[in-house]
């Protein structure tokens, strides 16, 4: 690294120190303007990431980070530049068609105020909202591919706050949709002033965080992720699929090389109650009615089957990634609490079932140990709903 960048990213910690302890962004913004010429996205990513190891809690990160912006806006503007198909280039199409949703929100919610009545705009509203649903694979195909890839070039900080910033526009998506789903049971002008709210703070959410991903997360995962890596995370993008508005040239299959572990050694595997080959063992595990997933006793992700009808995504992006960083932060404390209690041997099983689109999901936590010592742990995800209407008896082939 060059004397000269090494000065500027001292230069860069000293701005966003100061920052977090008040200095107004416009003091600075002239003190440090020409020293910040040449500043890349990367370069601040990397200084938040230091901060953060000395001990500045990313919730601050996160707090300030449009402040941050404020400061070095005119440095960060340039074009990301990635080609048709690239998942870069998908993910900042896909930007802007969300936000055209997000302001026809705002549009028909001025309309409804305006004409009085809801019924003329619902076909319309209801279209949008369900763009904003299909949204999700967006956020899901960021979280499960391509945070991991960052993680492992050392880049965790902007991933982590950008799945917290995930959470918050879920947050307010879903009290859309539910104005939305309930609004015959509202008064019209509860209606119209939820539904206002809701519009513009999605609308300011989304050109904030949007932002911020073009500007700073995007271009830093163009400069250290590798060309093979990129053919690797375009795959796993269609194998988690597309939104309904992804263009067309997003879709089509390219030649993918995939990244294999290393070829296991010949023969099979040997059990105490008998022995498979590897190839039945993989197929008996990807035939099982449940998700697994297995986290080894140093917390590492290093194995889930691949079930007909999985519940929750994943990608082999995820194999090698620490646990505590498949989860956003709001949930990290309880999965560290599960992992501290069943390598202390207070519990051998966690488990806990939720509600998803309808369906009863069963969540079940085991410690995995050999002689008593603790091995790690495996996930078992499955979908109960079916199994819960079961009555009576039904023998074999009836």
């Amino acid at each position: 690294m060059s004397e000269l960048l090494t000065n500027k990213k001292r230069v860069l910690k000293e701005i966003i120190k100061k920052l977090h302890s008040g200095v107004p962004p416009d003091e600075l913004k002239d003190e440090f303007k020409e020293i910040l010429k040449g500043i890349k996205p990367d370069d601040i990513a990397m200084v938040e990431e230091e901060l953060i190891r000395e001990g500045i809690a990313r919730e601050e990160i996160q707090r300030l980070c449009d402040v941050h912006l404020a400061v070095f806006k005119e440095s960060l503007e340039e074009e990301t530049l990635a080609p048709q198909g690239h998942p870069i280039h998908t993910l900042m199409e896909e930007h802007k068609i969300i936000l055209q949703f997000a302001e026809g929100l705002k549009d028909i919610a001025e309309r409804i105020r305006d004409a009085g009545e809801f019924d003329k705009e619902m076909g319309e509203l209801s279209h949008i909202v369900e763009h904003l649903k299909d949204s999700e694979s967006h956020y899901v195909r960021e979280e499960n591919v391509l945070f991991p890839y960052l993680e492992k070039h050392g880049i965790t900080g902007p991933p982590a706050v950008m799945w917290s910033e995930h959470n918050e526009i879920r947050k307010i998506k879903k009290g859309i949709y539910d104005a939305v789903e309930n609004y015959k049971n509202m008064a019209f002008q509860d209606f119209v002033e939820k539904l206002a709210n809701l519009s513009t703070s999605l609308g300011e959410m989304l050109q904030s965080h949007f932002y911020k991903e073009n500007n700073i997360l995007f271009p830093t995962a163009l400069r250290v992720i590798e060309e093979d890596e990129w053919i690797d995370i375009r795959g796993q993008f269609d194998e988690l699929g597309y939104c309904c508005f992804t263009p067309e040239y997003a879709r089509k299959e390219v030649e993918k090389v995939i990244s294999k572990p290393e070829a296991l050694a010949e023969g099979r595997a040997v059990f105490e109650t008998g022995d498979l080959s590897y190839e039945e063992l993989e197929a008996i595990l990807n035939t099982l009615p449940v998700d697994i997933t297995f986290v080894d006793k140093e917390d590492t992700v290093r194995y889930f089957n691949q079930s007909k009808e999985r519940i929750f995504p994943r990608t082999r992006a995820v194999i090698g990634r620490k646990v505590q960083l498949c989860h956003p932060k709001e949930s990290v404390h309880k999965v560290e609490q599960i992992l501290n209690d069943f390598k202390n041997g207070k519990r051998d099983v966690v488990e806990f079932w939720i509600n998803k689109g309808g369906r009863l999901i069963y969540i079940r936590y085991f410690a995995v140990r050999k002689n008593g010592e603790y091995l790690g742990t495996l996930e078992v995800t499955q979908d109960i709903t079916d199994i819960k209407k079961i009555e009576g008896e039904r023998r074999l082939l009836e």
